[in-house]
């Protein structure tokens, strides 16, 4: 098949999700490399993830020489990068290694990836994978298990109270749990804290809709600036609203949400919500102004692409404005 021209990173992630269902998987494959070498993306940085697509679609296919060719390409693509795409590519080169029968080359190239583990939510997923590739189930496990005691030490507080408080941890407990789960051991008390954790993720799913609306009540920064004057509720800075915002779109998103959408306010319609003599940043106005929000049509639909304008309005692209704020 022919890709189109100018492929973005929501072209690339639709892809992700229909290639292995396409006609020709590896000729999507040879198209996505091709694509990144003739400098046919409309984000030049996104040849890692294209080169990166490429390898998984021809790895599960078996083709192993044309994966590794692929994920070479992808690590020339990223450079000196030493974010998670980056890693996730190594991993991934890791992991063709070991099917391709290379396990000594396969953990000397996972390897270095270890202290990651507390740093990147999707790590422990794909660290994980390349080592049970690998037959290495019991490393995965004593290093997800050390990770989980080095994250719970850091925080030095009692048990996270739900998913974001957890941040980081959340993903390695979680990704233990299963992995101890394939692998027939009993719960420990780790066990234990994932399943609490997912079962507050579940609940928190099912809110009602008010209080999820609350949640995603934005202020353009005018509108914060008069409203901080009043209440620090949503945020004591900008900034932080903003990262709050971002947090709860994220989380909204991992439960299965679709149709995403912050909802922009303005103080004077909050204040016109509390009626003459009415308070308006008590929790009963501020709740029911969310809730004639979300009725209405003034909706900045979420994520944006990539590239494109941030839903915040700072005239900067999402990728240097609010997509980094959820990683915090």
């Amino acid at each position: 098949m022919s890709l189109k021209a100018d492929l973005t990173s929501a072209d690339l992630n639709e892809i992700r999700q229909s290639a292995l269902g396409a006609a020709d998987p590896l000729g999507v494959a040879a198209d996505l490399a091709e694509a990144a070498r003739d400098g046919r993306l409309a984000d030049p940085q996104d040849a890692g993830l294209a080169l990166t697509l490429a390898a998984e679609i021809a790895e599960s296919r078996s083709k192993l020489d044309a994966a590794l060719r692929y994920v070479d390409a992808a690590l020339d693509a990223y450079g000196k990068r030493d974010d998670s795409p980056a890693a996730g590519a190594r991993a991934l080169r890791a992991r063709i290694l070991f099917r391709a029968g290379r396990g000594d080359e396969a953990f000397a190239e996972v390897e270095p990836l270890r202290p990651l583990l507390t740093q990147y939510p999707d790590a422990p997923a794909y660290i994980t994978a390349a080592l049970a590739v690998g037959g290495r189930g019991r490393e995965a496990e004593t290093w997800l298990t050390e990770a989980v005691q080095e994250a719970l030490a850091e925080r030095g507080t009692p048990e996270p109270a739900d998913v974001d408080d957890a941040g980081v941890l959340f993903f390695l407990l979680q990704q233990r749990h299963r992995l101890r789960h394939a692998l027939g051991r009993q719960h420990d008390t780790h066990d234990n804290l994932a399943e609490r954790l997912e079962t507050r993720l579940a609940n928190a799913a099912t809110r009602p809709a008010t209080a999820a609306a609350a949640d995603l009540v934005f202020w353009p920064q005018p509108e914060f600036d008069r409203l901080v004057k009043q209440t620090d509720v949503y945020g004591t800075t900008w900034a932080e609203h903003r990262s709050r915002l971002e947090h709860e779109l994220v989380r909204l998103a991992a439960t299965g949400r679709a149709d995403l959408a912050v909802l922009p306010g303005s103080v004077d319609a909050l204040t016109k919500q509390a009626g003459v003599g009415g308070d308006p940043v008590t929790a009963e106005n501020r709740s029911a102004y969310a809730t004639t929000l979300s009725t209405g049509t003034a909706r900045i639909p979420w994520p944006p692409e990539r590239n494109g304008a941030c839903w915040c309005g700072s005239g900067l692209k999402y990728k240097k404005c609010c997509l980094p704020r959820s990683r915090g």
